[in-house]
């Protein structure tokens, strides 16, 4: 069985890695008015060029740019659509004595349109670093988040006094308008980072959005119609992909549950072409959602874990690719960490060297499953 010469590839990957530390003290730097936005993208590209080069190395074939011009994976981008207010995440500590991320305040204060390109120059600069044979992957968030955060609530009345279909169709159309000007510069791949279709698998999320207003049992099928609807939008020839997360600042987790109260909206019922789901340890359940996986889809198994540096076991991957592949045939799935290696600036609890590692077990446990193409 050979690898696949299109995204997503078999061993693939979501695509936030650790910034270095001349990256982070130049954001500060910019954060404090000590040195120009210029001034920090010139630093952006140079630690963007040496992380392009270090996934080449590895020999992934889905190159992004690690996320580097980020803060947050999701605040970043959601903040540049016309109609969109957010505050920042804050970091609170648990009773554990970890920290975790509370989500930033995002609202919907106006109609939601797209005011200008948002990834394009970023895709550009990117584009410009690949070897030939590399495929640039763009990470987005996932339209949802404009509404499960806050719910109704969040979502002005006045602007928009019925959500559907008018808030799901701007939000769809703005989507859509950043879609098509990155496949006008040639980008071919695009993945929606989505946290809430795996926060509705766990109970006392599902609780939070009842307590909203919302019916957990129906939000999963009502974010299939809105991503479906970003989805007609997709020019022809891109691949779209949507990551399912349950939490992953700084190697802890917000959500745990499996898949089965979403599996059938997600997989049957969403028009996209792969899915990025985590299964790095007992929180996310068993493989038998995937039997909803339909025809020419793809499921990437997300077996190796980007929070801590301990490395997997190359049998141990092996054998759960076998249990999924009961659920669906072989040739549907394939391998990548859980998650990114740093869904904020500030990373995850890992060292820089065991990323090399943890990206070299996934190409070789695929090669070794898949084949070498």
């Amino acid at each position: 069985m050979s690898l696949p010469l299109n995204p997503p590839f078999r061993a693939d990957h979501v695509g936030s890695f650790l910034r270095p530390a001349y990256l982070i003290e130049a954001r500060d730097h910019h954060a404090k008015g000590e040195i120009t936005a210029d001034e920090l993208r010139r630093v952006e590209d140079r630690a963007i060029a040496e992380i392009v080069k270090f996934q080449e190395d590895v020999g992934l074939k889905s190159i992004t740019d690690g996320e580097f011009r980020r803060t947050y994976f999701h605040v970043d981008f959601l903040r540049r659509l016309g109609g969109v207010s957010s505050g920042e995440p804050v970091a609170v500590q648990r009773s554990d004595g970890k920290t975790e991320l509370a989500p930033p305040v995002i609202s919907v204060v106006d109609k939601v349109r797209h005011v200008a390109d948002i990834q394009r120059a970023d895709f550009e600069y990117l584009q410009g670093r690949l070897s030939p044979g590399s495929v640039g992957k763009v990470a987005i968030p996932s339209p949802t988040m404009l509404h499960f955060r806050g719910g109704r609530a969040g979502i002005s009345a006045r602007h928009y006094p019925e959500l559907d279909p008018d808030f799901y169709d701007d939000v769809a159309r703005a989507y859509g308008d950043e879609l098509k000007s990155l496949a006008a510069a040639g980008c071919r791949y695009v993945q929606l980072d989505d946290t809430n279709l795996a926060y509705l698998c766990d109970a006392r999320m599902r609780a939070a959005a009842t307590g909203r207003g919302d019916d957990p049992d129906e939000l999963p099928h009502r974010y299939a119609r809105f991503i479906n609807k970003v989805a007609a939008h997709k020019p022809e020839g891109m691949v779209l992909a949507i990551h399912l997360c349950r939490g992953n600042f700084k190697s802890t987790f917000a959500a745990s549950g499996g898949y089965e109260p979403v599996a059938e909206a997600l997989l049957a019922e969403m028009n996209v072409d792969a899915y990025f789901l985590e299964y790095d340890d007992d929180r996310s359940g068993d493989f038998r959602p995937l039997r909803f996986l339909p025809k020419g889809k793809i499921a990437v198994l997300g077996l190796v874990s980007t929070k801590f540096g301990e490395l997997e076991s190359k049998d141990d991957l092996k054998r759960r690719i076998d249990e999924a592949a009961r659920h669906v045939p072989l040739e549907q799935l394939a391998l990548s960490p859980q998650c990114g290696f740093a869904s904020t600036v500030h990373g995850n609890d890992i060292a820089v060297a065991a990323q090399r590692d943890k990206l070299r077990l996934v190409l070789e446990t695929a090669r070794e499953v898949w084949g070498d193409g």
